[in-house]
């Protein structure tokens, strides 16, 4: 096994394309705070003989037209979902009700809807954590920060907008076999940032001091992208696993297609833009796309495409 190839596929995904600061100091930055903890968290469910995921996704864009959910989430949400269930590992997705539809359409153009629930997470009664899961991943959901508020990269609070879903990962210690939790986000205002010190947030994003969300997770992935997390973590379960994935998860038109679907079926907008296109995070697709392309290349050199 390539000792190395784990840190391969987590450098993929470790660029600050929109320029928040994510690597402001070379040394001391949001990438390097939990540098370890994406080898760590694919050995946590690459090891469970058992392993249950439940994912949580699904951040709101009130300046839209529609207000809707964002694009960066969602698509690694269904990612996931897609990778785990070829690994057969059980997974489900839950999400607001302004997410909910979109997951359903992606679910089911995907093929994977017989077999991976999408469930509304939208008040308290509907936040027990289900039986038996192993582990929860936030991908791109944002958290309330120090004072209690969840906020946009943009400062504005959208609290109101949110469930509180959150709960799940505060909750998750407490119930009576623990839950392994991990955060995937690129902005500091996302689930699982609070195992970075807010000092660290507050001093390299804009509005990093409110926008710092106070929710940690026993580990964390920042990415540039918060769905290229979502894809090198199936991705270094695989390889963990030695288990090959389909091909067809790591074809980019398979993916554009899905992404087309959720925005215009959804709908959901891009997060930077606000403009319901099939884009994330402001980025061409060419460029979006691009560390998909590469990770699938590494497993394609370990064997683990079929």
């Amino acid at each position: 096994m390539n000792a190395d190839l784990l840190d391969q596929l987590r450098q993929q995904i470790q660029r600050d394309v929109n320029r928040r600061g994510l690597d402001r100091d070379p040394h001391d930055n949001l990438f390097t705070a939990c540098r370890d903890d994406f080898a760590h968290a694919c050995r946590s469910i690459a090891e469970s003989p058992h392993a249950s995921l439940g994912v949580v996704t699904g951040f709101f864009i009130p300046h839209a037209q529609p207000p809707c959910g964002e694009t960066d989430g969602p698509l690694g949400a269904l990612f996931l979902a897609r990778a785990f269930s070829a690994l057969d590992i059980s997974i489900v997705l839950f999400t607001d009700s302004f997410c909910l539809h979109a997951l359903e359409v992606g679910t089911t153009a995907a093929g994977v809807s017989g077999t991976v629930a999408t469930k509304r997470c939208d008040d308290e009664t509907n936040l027990e954590i289900d039986s038996g899961l192993t582990h929860l991943i936030a991908v791109e959901r944002v958290g309330p920060s120090y004072d209690g508020r969840c906020r946009n990269m943009r400062g504005r609070d959208v609290t109101g907008e949110t469930s509180l879903a959150h709960r799940l990962f505060d909750g998750s210690a407490s119930t009576s076999k623990p839950i392994v939790t991990i955060g995937i986000g690129d902005g500091g205002n996302e689930i699982g940032m609070g195992k970075i010190a807010p000092s660290l947030i507050a001093r390299d994003i804009e509005h990093g001091e409110s926008i710092a969300c106070r929710v940690p997770t026993d580990y964390l992935l920042v990415a540039g992208v918060s769905n290229w997390g979502a894809y090198v973590l199936a991705a270094g379960v695989a390889y963990l696993r030695r288990r090959p994935l389909p091909a067809s998860l790591f074809d980019s038109r398979r993916e554009r297609e899905l992404l087309r679907l959720m925005v215009e079926e959804g709908p959901l907008v891009d997060g930077v833009t606000a403009i319901q296109s099939a884009t994330v995070d402001g980025l061409t697709f060419d460029e979006y796309i691009e560390p998909l392309d590469r990770i699938g290349e590494l497993l394609r050199n370990e064997g683990l495409l079929r």
